[in-house]
């Protein structure tokens, strides 16, 4: 298995009023956090997936941007699948700042070849800290031009097509998947 790590950090961030991506929580701003987390992954490509050119973005890091018109994380989930070389793509969210190294390896020990794994949260898919296999793409293509291109549908038609499986979390795992959306998400942060 050889593995593209992906931070998402293409939200427009409207119900935080600015970039979430540049919060700083424990001392560092959240951008920089994910990508110190994907790091200890040694992913064999290591990216960004934006809207935009972040001003914040390292340059020497790789950015895939979305194709316009946006359909929002789809569209740049699919940038980044049909970009890739490797045989799965592991994306995180830069609004999850719970996320641990320790827990992305553990993810990265359920793939398999052709198959990749979404959490699940109760009913909810955890579909931005998830790994795909590059198999996906054709799939993702199909999910965007589609009625419903959300990121929950595209994961349920990966397990129908055998290209995901999904865990339940256990209650430690969840917080992990805290999102912070607003700045009471943020107060409610424990890094």
């Amino acid at each position: 298995m050889t593995l593209t790590a992906v931070l998402f950090a293409g939200g427009l961030s409207p119900r935080m009023g600015v970039d979430k991506a540049t919060h700083t929580i424990a001392g560092e701003q959240l951008w920089a956090r994910q990508l110190r987390v994907l790091n200890g992954l040694q992913p064999d490509a290591f990216w960004i997936s934006a809207r935009t050119m972040p001003a914040w973005c390292p340059p020497e890091i790789k950015t895939v941007l979305d194709e316009p018109p946006s359909r929002g994380p789809m569209s740049g989930l699919r940038a980044a699948l049909q970009s890739m070389r490797t045989s799965h793509l592991l994306t995180l969210a830069v609004d999850l700042p719970q996320m641990s190294t320790i827990h992305l390896l553990k993810l990265k020990s359920l793939a398999r070849p052709g198959c990749g794994v979404v959490r699940r949260n109760g009913d909810f898919l955890e579909v931005l800290c998830a790994i795909y296999p590059v198999e996906a793409a054709v799939i993702a293509e199909s999910t965007l031009v589609g009625t419903d291109a959300s990121l929950q549908n595209f994961a349920r038609l990966l397990m129908q097509h055998g290209c995901a499986q999904t865990c339940p979390l256990d209650e430690t795992e969840k917080p992990l998947y805290h999102n912070v959306n607003t700045p009471a998400d943020m107060k409610k942060t424990t890094c």
